[in-house]
């Protein structure tokens, strides 16, 4: 049978069924387990696998990055009781132009029933984030604000060290000049600084569906 290739339209069409089906699918593979990161692998290759039924589309390894970098996508998968993932640093530019890439983000509630001794993951909000939204909130939110004060060179590099943001001199230089020239849009994830970045998705939550380039599937 020759698959279709996967588009991002189709992607987010995907994720809503896979999220409805799933939201009534009981699994005992996960009964028990307290580890998100364990739980997140399984809802993740299930989805690769609802998609590979229909579609053809290339899949991401170690070296990529990504889950989808045919289509540019990550897939992250976080409790509602912390929606947060951590992902690859790669610059501290991605804290003020986004992260380089879209965002599948599905949201669960997990449920362990005793007697079946299976586990329900609810999918309580399935959000598609694009790529220029995936930038710092905060930071964002304060660059375009001193710029509409008129900031200079020096003004951003001294918000970047108010902000501690994970620069040197050279490139903090190099980054106040590309702002001046190429405003950031604002983002809307929260990203904490650490050897990898700490992404928190609460506001994308909040915001889905009301902003531009965030949008709520499910």
């Amino acid at each position: 049978m020759n698959k279709k290739n996967l588009d991002i339209q189709n992607l987010q069409k995907e994720a809503k069924i896979f999220s409805e089906i799933e939201s009534e699918h009981d699994e005992p593979s996960i009964f028990g387990s307290t580890d998100g990161k364990a739980v997140g692998t399984y809802l993740e290759h299930k989805f690769k696998n609802f998609l590979a039924e229909k579609y053809a589309f290339e899949n991401g390894n170690s070296a990529s990055g990504i889950d989808l970098p045919g289509l540019e996508v990550d897939i992250k998968t976080t409790s509602i009781i912390q929606p947060q993932s951590s992902c690859p640093f790669k610059s501290a530019r991605q804290k003020i132009y986004g992260l380089g890439y879209n965002l599948l983000v599905f949201v669960y509630k997990k449920e362990d029933n005793q007697e079946t001794k299976t586990s329900r993951l609810y999918i309580l909000h399935t959000i598609f984030v694009e790529k220029n939204r995936t930038a710092d909130f905060q930071l964002t939110t304060s660059i375009n604000k001193i710029l509409d004060n008129g900031a200079n060179e020096d003004d951003i590099i001294a918000l970047f060290q108010d902000k501690n943001l994970p620069v040197d001199e050279m490139t903090a230089a190099t980054l106040s000049k590309e702002i001046l020239s190429n405003r950031p849009r604002i983002g809307y994830l929260t990203i904490s600084n650490a050897l990898q970045w700490r992404l928190q998705y609460s506001r994308i939550i909040e915001e889905a569906g009301k902003i531009g380039g965030i949008n709520r599937l499910v």
